[in-house]
């Protein structure tokens, strides 16, 4: 269906890829992954639109390739006032209007010929999307989503959640040959996640999927494509086969690495002997010797491990305050109501601590955001926040907390920073390179403007952190980074999120919101809940034990003890063969 082959690209102050090849074939679910900033969006507009891009090597799409496309911004507001029945059925509605009103000309026009083959064309086109009964598959898709009930809902009574599986279900049921979808997952709501994950399985045509998801990444694909360092690996498997074949293609790369360069420092010693007994006492006879040295040395260089996927670059993230206060109650909620239309949340009370570490959880559209920018304004009548307390907010709507027209260099010197240099050394822990302190943050990726919303963050030396949010369009290693850093960070915190995977393995309690109020639950009774609903009745057990294998075989290589390594990657086979 496509073909890439030995495709590079580059911006003006970045190379994105250089002579990346794949193919994408019939049966093909493929992830597409990768660190924030790689260019995995901007791999999709090359497909989606090749014309408009100046590119080296070949793109091959088979002639009338339909396209089915999912953005990862949502265009709700962009959305005419119609119900979710007629959005999803736009192009059947209009296909089926068109062929009653050419049948109506039909019985009174003396041109018939040109009408029959207008009709054929329309016909053909309806078949094409395969609109018999296709308000049958609308209700089924609805159903397999979840959302039969908002069936004849106005689109714009829709949360962002609820719109954005809309769209998959659009999309799918216009039958395209290859559905491409960029990030669908940000913001879902656990209910909402496991929606798509079942939208997913059930298409029966291509798929290319940009997702840093872990709970879609396990669960939905065949074939995973790996975005890293300008170069593009291509793997035939499931996530979990494939992150476990990244370690022990770690194992081996480490083990043959120090290998090499002990050869490699054996060689420059020859090298170097030879060369003080050519120079020193003129034996000429050395110079040849030398030379072929030269040559071996050469050789040992070119052919030296080069590992792209297994040196991937971890942020060093860090929370840090400057403002440590002795255990008191750093905020407290006494009978907040909030109301749009209808009541979200009424009568809600909880109190958080100095060094509580706290996750709101509940469906799209329950006022979880409203709430925090509220407590971040601090102006409300039920909102407490403890004088000592210095808050700081990371938005899930970037423009809020960065300014896009800046460059990442003006941005900087806005919070504090004195020189270019403080900057620069400050940035590069989150993933930025010296040449990209000055673009502009509206040219950066979903992932890279939260990573600087991150750094501004920290920067700010808060003792309370309000995040919405804050793992959305993160790659997983950057999850990951962010985890160590909530763990280890010693304010209070407060933070949105539908990434059960975060709240499982750094928060210390969760708000539940239910019937419009909020009731406090324990991690005990959170993960018994969500793994209930979402996983086997193990999966969170051995997900645990996978993680600690995972980290004594990262603390064994660190040691260079490869026999250890290879012992504790049979026990995660194991493990993994479990799940």
């Amino acid at each position: 269906m496509i073909k890439v082959d030995n495709l590079s690209y580059s911006f003006p102050q970045k190379d994105l890829y250089n002579n990346i090849s794949f193919t994408l074939e019939a049966g093909d679910h493929c992830a597409f992954i990768g660190t924030n900033g790689s260019g995995k969006s901007t791999l999709i507009d090359i497909i989606m639109d090749p014309e408009k891009y100046m590119f080296d090597g070949e793109l091959e799409i088979q002639p009338n390739c339909r396209i089915g496309y999912v953005s990862q911004f949502s265009q709700q507001g962009e959305t005419k006032e119609i119900t979710v029945f007629e959005y999803i059925g736009e192009e059947f509605i209009k296909l089926q209007n068109e062929i009653t009103s050419i049948c109506s000309e039909m019985e009174t026009s003396t041109d018939i010929d040109s009408l029959l083959e207008k009709y054929q064309q329309t016909l053909d086109a309806f078949d094409a999307i395969n609109g018999d009964d296709f308000e049958n598959k609308i209700n089924k898709s609805l159903n397999l989503a979840n959302l039969i009930k908002y069936k004849d809902l106005m689109i714009s009574e829709l949360s962002g959640g609820e719109f954005k599986l809309i769209q998959v279900i659009k999309e799918m049921l216009n039958s395209p040959d290859l559905m491409i979808m960029d990030e669908p997952d940000v913001f879902l709501d656990f209910e909402n996640l496991n929606a798509l994950k079942n939208l997913i399985n059930s298409h029966k045509g291509i798929m290319l999927i940009i997702t840093h998801n872990r709970y879609i990444l396990n669960h939905c694909f065949n074939k995973i494509l790996h975005l890293e360092n300008m170069e593009l690996q291509e793997f035939a498997g499931s996530y979990i086969d494939y992150n476990f074949s990244l370690l022990q293609t770690k194992i081996e790369m480490q083990e043959l690495a120090i290998d090499d360069n002990e050869e490699l420092e054996r060689n420059e010693k020859l090298i170097k002997k030879l060369r003080f007994q050519a120079t020193e006492y003129d034996q000429s006879s050395k110079g040849k010797s030398l030379n072929a040295r030269v040559k071996i040395q050469e050789r040992l260089e070119k052919r030296r491990i080069k590992s792209p996927f297994v040196d991937i670059k971890e942020p060093n993230i860090s929370l840090v305050t400057d403002n440590e206060i002795v255990e008191t109650i750093a905020l407290k909620v006494n009978d907040y109501s909030v109301s749009f239309d209808d009541m979200l949340l009424e009568n809600v009370n909880f109190e958080i601590k100095s060094t509580d570490k706290v996750a709101i959880v509940g469906p799209n559209g329950t006022g979880k955001t409203t709430m925090l920018q509220e407590i971040f304004k601090n102006n409300h009548d039920a909102i407490e926040i403890n004088q000592q307390v210095e808050v700081a907010y990371l938005s899930q709507l970037q423009g809020k907390t960065v300014n896009e027209s800046n460059t990442i260099l003006e941005e900087f010197f806005g919070v504090g920073f004195k020189t270019c240099d403080e900057i620069k050394s400050y940035i590069s822990n989150y993933g930025f390179e010296e040449e990209a302190i000055n673009q502009k943050i509206g040219s950066l990726s979903g992932g890279e403007k939260n990573m600087l919303q991150l750094a501004k963050v920290s920067a700010s030396q808060a003792n309370m952190l309000l995040l919405d949010e804050p793992t959305s369009h993160l790659d997983t290693y950057s999850q990951i980074a962010l985890e160590k850093a909530i763990e280890n960070y010693k304010g209070a915190i407060l933070m949105i999120s539908h990434d059960f995977y975060s709240i499982v393995n750094c928060m210390d309690f969760v708000l539940i919101i239910e019937d419009k109020t909020i009731r406090k639950m324990s991690m005990r009774k959170f993960r018994k809940m969500i793994y209930a609903n979402h996983f086997g009745v193990d999966y969170l057990e051995i997900e645990q034990k996978k993680k600690l294998v995972e980290t004594k075989i990262e603390l064994a290589l660190k040691d260079t003890d490869f026999t250890l390594a290879k012992v504790l990657s049979q026990e995660l086979e194991e493990l993994i063969k479990l799940l």
